[in-house]
């Protein structure tokens, strides 16, 4: 006696929002790219939701949690973020390519105080935007090996020396944001030649491991967390 083969049920679509429900998510959001762009990741949800127009708890069923309306706010960003990564690693002049990647990343921290601060890693970059983060990483990876396979890039630089250039371009754009806004391209640039091949002197301490990459940036965030809630 054969079983009778049970169907999956497909799955309901989205329901739209009302319109008056779309229209304060389009205010929450409005609101919130700009006061994050200014503020950084840790502006007010109480002041987006006043700028927006709507009560805080309206904010909260839209978005139930900060690092939902970040992912709301930068997914766009990121997808650009892997459009410049693909772009790169497409062209025939890997160091043209490799300058370009780190060219357009260092752009999109200094236009936006929060994004600044997201890829510095001051929330986790692995629950915001995953996948486009995971996937801008392995082009990144092979920026560097298409750079050393045409001699153009030292070969003791490692990926995770990305991280040096992130977090010393975050601290230079917040500290000349108001008095000198391009400052961070000429340190971009300082550190591209130290970046490559032609004069490289031997350095003095290995690279950081992925493993001590990701414990710095820990160790970072808690005393972040704690400076702040000594000031509150």
């Amino acid at each position: 006696m054969s079983q009778q083969q049970v169907l999956p049920t497909p799955e309901a679509p989205a329901k739209p929002l009302r319109r008056d429900a779309q229209r304060n998510r389009d205010a929450i959001v409005a609101a919130a790219r700009e006061a994050f762009a200014v503020q950084g990741l840790g502006a007010s949800l109480e002041g987006v939701a006043r700028q927006a127009g709507v009560a805080i708890g309206t904010l909260y069923r839209h978005f139930p949690s900060r690092l939902a309306l970040v992912e709301e706010l930068f997914a766009a960003k990121f997808a650009e973020l892997l459009d410049a990564a693909e772009a790169a690693v497409a062209m025939d002049d890997a160091w043209q390519g490799f300058r370009y990647y780190l060219e357009r990343l260092c752009e999109l921290q200094a236009c936006d105080r929060a994004f600044n601060d997201l890829v510095s890693s001051r929330l986790p970059t692995h629950a915001v935007c995953g996948q486009a983060n995971e996937r801008s990483q392995e082009l990144s990876a092979q920026l560097f090996r298409n750079a050393r396979r045409q001699g153009v890039l030292r070969d003791d630089v490692t990926p995770e020396d990305l991280a040096f250039v992130i977090w010393s371009q975050a601290g230079i754009i917040q500290a000349t944001r108001t008095v000198a806004p391009n400052a961070w391209r000429r340190h971009l640039h300082l550190m591209l030649d130290a970046f490559r091949a032609q004069g490289a002197h031997k350095l003095p301490e290995p690279p950081l491991t992925p493993d001590q990459v990701e414990r710095s940036l820990t160790a970072f965030e808690c005393r972040e967390h704690s400076e702040c809630h000594e000031e509150d």
